[in-house]
């Protein structure tokens, strides 16, 4: 299996090369040449796999043997799930006969990047040791220096999955005081030698902006070897199709005849939604995925109009914009046009990920049976779409993209008002089920859209965060039932005492790439001293 851009170029990378450059040089992201279907007898043959057997499966089909034997991908992956701290890995609750949600949040740091993040972090340390194991005495070895930007939980997953790990440096941009007080907490108490935490006085999106920066920036990328952890890295999206894959078998002898299985994703980057559309297309049968956001609905306003744009045109020119109930909170306006809410890792104002999907849905709508043909086309209008997105903040694509875009997801928006009434009405259901302000955006949706739905559907909604990271948003919505005590409910015991940890951090006071360049250079030249310094002693 090979990997190429989705803006183009020539460039096939093995699967080692495309998770260690994490984005193409043009600015385009890896997809596979081709999506593999599953073996004739997975219903059987994997039906009762534990989640490491699993992932050994699924993985291998994008993986050659030839680059990671059988037996090296098994401990990889046995080492990344050995931190969790369930033994179903990502397991499924079931809060009626309908709804299940899929609780990914049992990783060290209690969110959903966990489970991509610590399988990403052995492969760094993995390819890196084989690569420097080559070299001939003396040689220098070779280091990458990760960087990355969080809106809350990818930082923390990331850096406890490279914390310590040799030759890897991580730099993680987040935006000053927009991550919760338990996110930022979780990052900037890390200090170990090769974690470094900026906090950037803008946006997700201007954090998101700056990596993307930094990579483009050909000599600079060459000379510290960056490597990234967002979702722009293939390995992420990779590892996420596997719980997918494990719940359908949970929930398969359990579906009523004739009834389908949907996925509700609450979704800011669209990474953990595309996993799923990418074990849809293997051959896992489920229902349209249902795309669930808040008040940042750039996704929900694209499945209504096909218009991918920043801003809702359609609301300034007096159309009908998307909206929250009457008299519902939207959460406030911020820096950029992105809207402060109760579910911050989703305030995000252009999706990174999409931009895959969008590939996709060009090559389909590319006439011919010419395959080499139809990618260049594809990447060709891809590579048009992103232009317009970054000099217009919009592009528009037509209608015949749309309706495709419509056959394999739904979208929905969730407002502030809407997360908190949906956290008191599970809080105070038969399941007495505490969901964070994410999940709670995705179990609205899967309401809304189960009325919707003349069909019999059973609905997994993706929980992706542990309530106690949200302690703000959750004892809004509870703290008027006096049968909620946030410690005794909510709280784990690795949360106490976090707050109050020593931290490290590093302010950067605007979104500028010259002065988050400034302090990766400073670190490598102090680590280069360093290095110096002991191989002379």
């Amino acid at each position: 299996m090979r990997y190429f851009s989705t803006r183009g170029g020539d460039e096939r990378l093995t699967f080692e090369e495309t998770v260690l450059t994490g984005l193409a040089p043009n600015g385009g992201l890896y997809i596979p040449e081709h999506i593999p279907a599953l073996p004739g007898d997975w219903e059987t043959s994997w039906t009762k796999l534990s989640f490491t057997d699993l992932a050994v499966e699924v993985l291998s089909l994008y993986i050659s043997p030839k680059e990671i034997t059988r037996e090296d991908l098994r401990a990889l992956v046995e080492k990344s799930y050995s931190t969790f701290r369930h033994p179903d890995i990502t397991p499924i609750k079931k809060l009626s006969d309908k709804t299940h949600v899929l609780e990914l949040f049992h990783g060290p740091t209690f969110a959903f990047k966990d489970v991509a993040l610590q399988l990403l972090g052995n492969l760094f340390e993995f390819f890196l040791a084989r690569r420097n194991a080559r070299k001939a005495a003396g040689e220098k070895p070779e280091k990458l220096t990760v960087v990355g930007a969080t809106s809350g939980d990818t930082g923390s997953a990331a850096i406890y999955g490279l914390r310590n790990k040799a030759n890897v440096s991580i730099f993680i941009l987040h935006p000053k005081g927009r991550v919760s007080p338990i996110q930022e907490a979780q990052m900037t108490t890390v200090t170990d030698a090769n974690v470094h935490n900026l906090a950037v006085n803008g946006t997700f999106d201007d954090c998101q902006d700056l990596v993307k920066s930094l990579f483009g920036d050909r000599e600079f990328n060459a000379k510290h070897r960056l490597g990234a952890v967002n979702s722009i890295n293939w390995a992420r999206i990779l590892a996420q199709t596997v719980y997918y894959f494990q719940s359908y078998f949970h929930l398969r002898a359990q579906l009523p005849a004739g009834a389908e299985l949907q996925y509700v994703v609450p979704t800011g980057n669209f990474g953990d939604v595309l996993a799923g559309y990418y074990a849809k297309r293997m051959g896992l049968p489920m229902a349209r995925l249902a795309v669930a956001t808040n008040a940042n609905d750039i996704l929900a306003r694209f499945w209504r109009s096909g218009a991918y744009e920043k801003v809702d045109t359609s609301a300034l020119n007096g159309g009908a914009a998307t909206a929250p109930a009457a008299g519902a909170s939207d959460g406030k306006q911020a820096v950029g046009g992105v809207r402060e809410t109760l579910s911050p890792a989703m305030d995000i104002l252009v999706s990174s990920n999409f931009e895959r999907l969008l590939w996709y849905l060009a090559y389909e709508d590319t006439a011919g049976s010419d395959q080499g043909a139809k990618v260049h086309a594809a990447c060709a209008t891809l590579d048009g779409w992103m232009q317009s997105m970054k000099s217009d903040g919009r592009v528009q694509v037509p209608v015949s993209v749309l309706e495709l875009a419509r056959r394999d997801f739904v979208a929905e928006r969730i407002s502030d008002d809407q997360t908190l009434s949906t956290i008191r009405d599970y809080f105070t259901s038969e399941s007495a089920y505490v969901a964070d302000p994410h999940t709670a955006v995705g179990l609205c949706a899967a309401k809304i859209l189960s009325a919707q739905n003349p069909a019999p559907i059973t609905q997994v909604v993706l929980s992706t965060a542990h309530p106690a990271k949200f302690s703000e948003a959750v004892t809004r919505a509870l703290s008027s039932s006096p049968n909620f005590n946030f410690e005794h409910d909510v709280l784990p015991p690795e949360f106490k005492g976090l707050l109050e940890k020593e931290r490290r951090v590093i302010t950067v006071n605007a979104p500028e790439a010259s002065l988050v360049k400034e302090i990766i250079e400073s670190f490598a030249e102090r680590e280069a001293a360093s290095a110096t310094g002991a191989s002379s002693v």
